[in-house]
């Protein structure tokens, strides 16, 4: 008889649920137990990661202390060592004239600097670069010129930053200048923008070593 009573009385709870009421501390411990970790294969949320910074105004427009590529001295008739151009140079010229680095926007000495006559020479081996007449009013942040002295210029593929640019080096030295931009719709003869860093040069006045552009190297 009574574990009739029993059965009649555990029956009906079998199918049902029946409310505990945890403390705060014990509920949290248990359910946190019982979820499946946030990286467990099984799992359908996934930790959110912060997407890079991509450099692309800054590191054309920004120093580079650390660059990608040293400049390639075995193309150049200028085949002075590393340690020769530091001996030579100052911290600023080396990092951009053989590092490959770019001075700020507005910063350099030649930005804004317009004479009616002279030359703009490599300041690492004094070699003429571009002229006087040669320079326009770009309002890039960099001194801009539409061309230079014939064969003072050598052009290169840059693929730094994930973008391919034109580099722009001396000739007779291999020095970092900058970049040049083509079809930007500035009125001058070429169309093209030769960008480059007033630290990688050095302005006079006299003219006579244009006439041979080979007479410094």
């Amino acid at each position: 008889m009574r574990s009739q009573i029993s059965r009649n009385l555990i029956s009906p709870l079998r199918h049902q649920v029946i409310p505990i009421r945890l403390g705060p501390r014990f509920s949290s411990r248990f359910l946190s137990s019982t979820r499946k970790p946030p990286h467990s294969k099984t799992s359908s949320t996934k930790p959110l990661i912060a997407a890079p910074t991509i450099p692309f105004f800054g590191a054309f427009f920004s120093s580079n202390n650390n660059p990608e590529k040293a400049t390639d001295t075995m193309s150049h008739p200028d085949q002075r060592s590393e340690e020769q151009w530091r001996a030579v140079l100052n911290p600023e010229q080396f990092r951009i004239l053989r590092e490959k680095g770019t001075e700020a926007p507005g910063s350099g000495e030649y930005d804004s600097h317009h004479p009616s006559k002279g030359v703009y020479n490599c300041a690492g081996c004094d070699a003429p670069l571009y002229t006087a007449d040669q320079k326009f009013k770009s309002g890039c942040g960099w001194p801009a010129y539409f061309d230079s002295v014939p064969g003072a210029v050598t052009r290169q593929v840059d693929n730094s930053f994930g973008r391919k640019r034109t580099e722009i080096v001396c000739t007779n030295c291999g020095g970092h200048l900058g970049h040049v931009f083509e079809g930007e719709g500035y009125p001058t003869p070429t169309d093209e923008r030769h960008c480059v860093n007033s630290v990688s040069l050095r302005f006079t006045e006299d003219t006579s070593a244009v006439k041979n552009p080979q007479s410094k190297a």
